[in-house]
Formats: C-alpha cells, sequence, structure tokens
C-alpha cells in the first residue's frame, strides 16, 4: 500500500478497544511532558524545519489493549523509560493524546527518511518487545511522521498525519460554520448552474465553431489535503499542444525568476496568468479575459470537490515547485472559484503575495469574508484587471 508518510509496525493484532484512563499513570511525568508543552514545542519545531529545511521525524506511540494493564503507572513509566534509554537526550518526549498516545519529536536529522525511520525502528523495537511481553494483553502501534513531506506525498494526508498543519490540527473551523459554507455552496451552484444554463449553450457553440475539440477540458488539480481531482474549464487551448510552456513558466515564476516565458520585461510579474500563450484560441482569449472560462467549476463545486470562495487549486507539477510555507495554501482548506486574491490582486500580483492573501483568507476566514468576497467577484471580472 503507498503510504510514504506514516509507517506503522502492530506489536500485537490485538484492536485498539480502549485507551489509558486519564486519572491514572501520573508517576512517569518526570520522563515525559505534558501534552500542552509537548504540542507547542511540536510547534516551535516545525516553523524552525519549514525556515531551515532540515526534517524532524515525529513517532507516535499509540496504547491499547486490557483497560486494568494500561491503567497500570508501571506499563506506562516502563515503555517512558525504554524510550529515554533508545532516544537522545535532544529528543523531545511526551504525551501527543493526554494518557492514550506518547509522542517523540526527533529533530535535526541528516540521514536519507526511510533509513532514519529504519534505525529508529529497529532501536525502539529492541527496548520495547520484553515490556510488551511483560504485559500480555497490552499492545503498542507505532507511526512515523515525517516534515517537511515530499511534494508527491501531500495527497497521502489525513488524520494525525496533518499534525503539523496547526489550522487542521486545531480545526478553528466549527462544524456549524462548515455547515453554513457547504450549504452555500450547494445553493450558489445550483443558482449558478440554472441561471447561466443559457452562457453555457452560448460558449460552447462559440468553441465549437471556431476549434476543433471538445468543449469541456478537464485538468487534474489538488484539493483539499491535497487530494487530486478533475476540475472542469471550458476548452481556451487548441487540442494536442505541450504544457512545458506552462510549466517552465510556473516554475520561474514560483522561484522568483523573471521574465518567465510568455512574460514580457515591461510588464509587472503575472500569477499563472501568461500574455502571449500561443497555445490559447482567440475565442479562448476571450473568454479568459472575462474568466468565463471558469463557469463549468460550479459543478465542482456542487460535487464537493471545490468551494465558492477559497484559494485556487494548483496543478501538480505547480506544487512541485512550492516552497514549505507555500504548501498550506493546499492542505489547510477546500479550493474555490474565486477568493481573496481574485478580488485583491488577481493577475498583476506575484506568487509570495498570492500566497499571502490565501493564507489571510484562510486564518481570518468567517461567512461574511465569503459573501464579500462573492459580491466584490462580478466587478474584479468585469474590471478585467490582471486577466489574460
Amino acid at each position: 500500500m503507498k503510504r510514504a508518510t506514516a509507517m506503522k509496525n502492530i506489536f500485537q493484532m490485538t484492536p485498539p478497544e480502549n485507551t489509558v484512563n486519564t486519572q491514572c499513570l501520573k508517576d512517569e511525568d518526570d520522563l515525559l511532558y505534558s501534552r500542552e508543552f509537548f504540542h507547542e514545542i511540536l510547534q516551535i519545531e516545525r516553523k524552525r524545519s519549514a525556515r531551515s529545511g532540515t526534517p524532524v521525524v515525529l513517532l507516535l506511540m499509540r496504547l491499547f489493549g486490557n483497560q486494568d494493564r494500561l491503567s497500570n503507572p508501571e506499563f506506562v513509566r516502563s515503555i517512558a523509560s525504554a524510550l529515554k534509554n533508545s532516544t537522545r537526550e535532544v529528543d523531545i518526549k511526551g504525551w501527543f493524546k493526554e494518557r492514550s498516545v506518547i509522542g517523540v519529536l526527533f529533530t535535526e536529522i541528516k540521514i536519507p527518511r526511510n533509513r532514519a525511520i529504519n534505525v529508529l525502528k529497529e532501536r525502539i523495537n529492541d527496548q520495547i518487545r520484553d515490556i510488551l511481553n511483560a504485559h500480555p494483553g497490552c499492545g503498542l502501534e507505532m507511526s512515523f511522521n515525517w516534515y517537511p513531506e515530499e511534494a508527491k506525498d501531500i495527497e497521502l494526508r489525513n488524520g494525525e498525519n496533518m499534525i503539523f498543519y496547526p489550522v487542521l490540527r486545531n480545526d478553528i473551523w466549527t462544524e456549524s460554520q462548515k455547515f453554513i459554507k457547504r450549504s452555500i455552496d450547494i445553493l450558489g451552484s445550483v443558482s449558478g448552474l440554472f441561471i447561466l444554463f443559457p452562457f453555457f449553450l452560448i460558449i460552447s457553440i462559440g468553441i465549437k465553431s471556431t476549434s476543433r475539440g471538445p468543449v469541456f477540458f478537464r485538468q487534474e488539480r489538488l484539493g483539499l489535503h491535497g487530494k487530486r481531482f478533475g476540475m472542469l474549464k471550458f476548452r481556451t487551448m487548441y487540442t494536442e499542444n505541450s504544457e512545458q510552456l506552462h510549466r517552465d513558466y510556473v516554475k520561474n515564476l514560483i522561484n522568483g525568476n523573471t521574465p518567465a516565458a510568455g512574460h514580457h520585461e515591461n510588464e509587472p510579474e503575472k500569477t499563472y496568468k501568461m500574455t502571449s500563450d500561443p497555445r490559447i484560441t482567440p475565442f479562448g482569449k476571450f473568454l479568459r479575459k472575462l474568466s468565463l472560462d471558469e463557469l463549468p467549476q460550479f459543478i465542482n463545486v456542487l460535487k464537493g470537490e471545490m468551494s465558492l470562495v477559497g484559494p485556487r487549486p494548483p496543478i501538480p507539477y505547480e506544487f512541485d515547485e512550492y516552497k514549505i510555507w507555500h504548501r498550506n495554501r493546499v492542505v489547510e482548506v477546500k479550493p474555490g472559484i474565486t477568493g481573496l486574491w481574485q478580488v485583491k490582486g488577481r493577475s498583476s500580483c506575484n506568487f509570495d503575495d498570492m500566497v499571502r492573501l490565501d493564507l489571510r483568507y484562510i486564518h481570518n476566514w468567517s461567512i461574511w469574508l465569503d459573501i464579500k468576497i462573492l459580491l466584490q467577484t462580478p466587478w474584479a471580472v468585469l474590471r478585467g484587471k490582471g486577466a489574460y
């Protein structure tokens, strides 16, 4: 099974039916940091890793098995002592989840990921095997989480693997807010498809009469948590063309190397939009100018793959070029048809500024902010600033 970001080792196959009683196991506190302190250190090391690029490994050890035996302070104290003996003094050991999941944070990892995980797993296995044999009915499940992850692994993240992304871990959007946002998405996408149906017909006729090929264009994009989906657009390009031109442009743009392909020296830096893309048809250029090529994405919103408001979903090869801090705009929220970038800067701002606008939206999100962006979008489109 393809899962590069979390490697599991089950010592006992007994399913985890119970967790440790929160009122017990107090005597090992001198060996394990509290949950609050451990999570604080975890986020500090995450930020340090994001700046330096030096990876960190988080080991999570989930305790499960017989409740009476797990409630015995001696069991966890033995596990904590074994961890102390098998890790460095600089490795942080504490409660990731109070009285049920122990975490160990390994910093300054200098060797390749797979080798590092295998070395750590072997070293810790040797220390705790005898402890588990001495406590029948108790078990441990170990998982290793690596940060920063490789770009190709971002879509594999879920559950506890998202702990390095504090917005997701804290889940700042309440269930009621999520319900309201999804309700707005459904109502808005259904209304949009119904009202704009005549435009769908007119645009379809225009595309078929001006160039050969299908009316719609489906492109693989990254959505919430890096999950891949097929984003729909009206086709604006000639068929059978290469993506290399856009791939090179995006690479130069994200890495700050300007001018990029299709970009003129006397023009401000553009985000995504190339000013002279030979692949675009004349009718396609008109559709892009008014963002009419984006209308089919109401279908993606109705399917739950996108939202009306949110960051634009990147193409996988764009994400491969992202810096670590850029990635939060992908994994933390569902992508949208429009967003803060579209109404504030659109294509006239550089890539880093676009990401900052997306992150501002994520951290200051509210229903009223979504409504404000939706109301400002038509004027931004009609004004056409930064659209190509």
